[in-house]
């Protein structure tokens, strides 16, 4: 379920002063258009810089993203924005990361983008699992897996971002070719068999107009697709199908139902197979 976003105005006056000790008297600030999980997510400038800056309420559901945000955040070196601060003040939790330029990945056939994002997934593969609290991918898929013995597919030691949407990866075109992309919002990174992101991201290239057969040969891009079994291929799609049906049930927006559409074409182009 979203958030509602508030304006950064709207903090307490000893929040925003806590924020304005790291970035000093603030010039600009925009509010992030994209993105369903922070109250507070704008991009800044000051005489000292530029960032990007999202909270929450240290009482919020989901404070517990910031938390994982924060801690994971220096392993991220390449992949990610660098976290330059954190604050708790005022009942709010704020992170303020390198305010990234570029634009949203287009993941659409054809588009220019998806090479980069296929380099930084592979950079991702090749990033070690920093030794932090993670929830394992087994666990996450508990409730939607055909059949128990399913689980034991998606288990695994390797650092997963697990939510490709393309809103969380901002492409810098003015960047070294093979470098251009970085992975945004981190909260609901997983532990978990390496080849799982790939299989994420072929969702939501199904979604953007590919064939399952197409996305997939996307997804072969990173060698760790390479270590999936086919039946683990299978029961991931079967997974996600579930999960995005629930999703779908409960927040029947355009995007849940086209992501509900996607998943259920690839099981079922995986069934066929």
């Amino acid at each position: 379920m979203a958030t509602t976003r508030i304006g950064l105005d709207r903090l307490p006056a000893a929040a925003r002063t806590a924020v304005e000790q790291h970035t000093g008297p603030l010039f600009t600030v925009v509010e992030a258009s994209e993105g369903f999980n922070s109250e507070i997510a704008v991009r800044v400038t000051s005489a000292t810089g530029a960032w990007h800056i999202k909270g929450l309420r240290t009482d919020h559901p989901r404070a517990w993203t910031q938390r994982r945000e924060a801690a994971i955040a220096p392993f991220l070196t390449g992949i990610a924005p660098a976290l330059h601060w954190r604050v708790e003040a005022g009942g709010w939790d704020l992170l303020g990361f390198d305010a990234l330029d570029g634009h949203h990945a287009d993941y659409a056939p054809g588009s220019p983008d998806l090479p980069e994002v296929a380099a930084l997934l592979r950079r991702l593969g090749e990033t070690p699992r920093p030794d932090i609290g993670l929830r394992h991918a087994e666990q996450r898929l508990e409730r939607y897996a055909a059949h128990p013995d399913d689980l034991s597919f998606f288990a695994g030691d390797h650092l997963l971002h697990t939510d490709l949407n393309n809103a969380n990866v901002l492409v810098n075109d003015r960047a070294p070719q093979g470098d251009r992309a970085r992975l945004v919002d981190w909260a609901w990174a997983t532990r978990g068999a390496a080849w799982l992101d790939a299989g994420y991201w072929t969702i939501w290239l199904i979604a953007a107009g590919h064939s399952p057969a197409s996305a997939e040969r996307r997804a072969a891009e990173m060698p760790a697709w390479h270590t999936a079994p086919a039946e683990g291929i299978t029961a991931f799609t079967a997974a996600n199908r579930n999960v995005w049906d629930e999703i779908s049930t409960a927040d029947p927006a355009p995007w849940t139902l086209r992501l509900a559409a996607a998943a259920a074409t690839w099981h079922d182009h995986r069934e066929a197979v």
